[in-house]
């Protein structure tokens, strides 16, 4: 009974489908960033300059996460050869 509870707070694999969502998600933060980053800079108006910063934190913070999840899970990837 131990060994299955066990089992299931074990970090298992990603699948290559959860890994291609996980990486176009990360892709899809950096173009936010980059256009949150970009309107801010080029803007004159304040509310729409802090706005722009507070949503790019946000998002700067979702890939960090992202990140750190492909990090932690990087040990559990089946090694393929190259």
């Amino acid at each position: 009974m131990q060994s299955t509870s066990m089992q299931s707070t074990q970090m298992q694999p990603l699948t290559r489908k959860e890994l291609d969502y996980i990486s176009d998600s990360i892709s899809n933060e950096d173009l936010l960033i980059k256009q949150l980053a970009a309107t801010a800079s080029i803007t004159q108006n304040p509310t729409v300059r802090q706005v722009c910063m507070q949503h790019l934190q946000s998002h700067t913070n979702h890939m960090s996460t992202l990140t750190q999840l492909i990090q932690q899970h990087q040990q559990f990837a089946p090694t393929q050869p190259q």
